[in-house]
């Protein structure tokens, strides 16, 4: 059975692969996000391969999954950019008014990337992915208490790290979500 599934996998597959590309590259804003759809696209045939259709039927079928990858895409590269131009707006609130603005954020930049790999991935968990503690303590596989520590800790280093650079005020709550209510 296994042959048989295989077979027919790749016999959609070099039918259709050559098409499916052409595709995605024509929708897609750069050539490694076109790649990335034809895989989804062929990686959701593989799993579904008993609803694969035989011959020319099978290239049609895999227009339709790839325009679902596309969907898909599409709207996590808008959530993307809407998350994106909130943080601009909200950096934009924080430091509009100022002089020194563009040497402010330059400082933050180099601030947050001076901190160890973990206190940067819990602080991008909270700050630009919303997750709750809970959640984070999932993903990692920690303890939720273990979560709490490691981010109270985390906030005080980039603060420490904001004060040193010489960025100063309300910024540093903004950008660090205060500690949540247990």
């Amino acid at each position: 059975m296994d042959d048989e599934r295989l077979a027919k996998f790749e016999a959609a597959y070099t039918l259709a692969y050559g098409q499916i590309t052409a595709y995605a590259a024509r929708r897609c804003d750069s050539p490694q996000d076109a790649a990335d759809v034809v895989a989804e696209t062929f990686t959701v045939a593989w799993r579904r391969v008993d609803e694969l259709p035989e011959g020319a039927e099978a290239t049609l079928w895999l227009y339709g999954v790839a325009r679902k990858v596309l969907a898909n895409h599409f709207r996590g590269d808008n959530r993307r950019r809407a998350r994106t131009a909130e943080l601009d707006a909200e950096l934009a609130d924080l430091y509009g008014h100022s002089p020194d603005t563009e040497v402010e954020l330059d400082a933050i930049g180099r601030a947050f990337r001076s901190l160890p790999d973990d206190d940067r991935e819990l602080l991008s968990l909270v700050a630009w992915e919303g997750l709750e503690r809970e959640e984070i303590a999932k993903a990692l596989g920690l303890s939720r208490n273990a979560v709490r520590i490691r981010l109270h800790r985390a906030r005080r280093r980039l603060s420490r790290a904001l004060a040193a650079a010489g960025v100063h005020g309300h910024a540093e709550s903004r950008l660090v979500p205060a500690e949540r209510p247990l």
